[in-house]
C-alpha cells in the first residue's frame, strides 16, 4: 500500500523548494521554514516506519 502521508509531504516539499528557487527566497522566509519542518517530519516518519507498530512478546 502506498504511504500517502509520505507522498504528500514530499510533494509539498518539492513545490515549496521550486517556489523558493524561482523567487530566490532567503532562509528565514515562511516557505523555507516550512521546508525545514517538512524535513524533520519526513525523518521522524521514516524512522518510525522502520519500527514495528505492535511489539509482540515471545512465549
Amino acid at each position: 500500500m502506498a504511504d500517502l502521508y509520505l507522498k504528500n509531504l514530499e510533494s509539498e516539499r518539492r513545490k515549496l523548494w521550486g517556489e523558493c528557487r524561482l523567487k530566490g527566497l532567503k532562509r528565514d522566509t515562511p516557505q523555507r521554514l516550512r521546508i525545514a519542518e517538512i524535513d524533520r517530519l519526513l525523518a521522524d516518519h521514516k524512522a518510525r516506519k522502520g519500527k514495528p507498530l505492535v511489539e509482540r512478546e515471545e512465549g
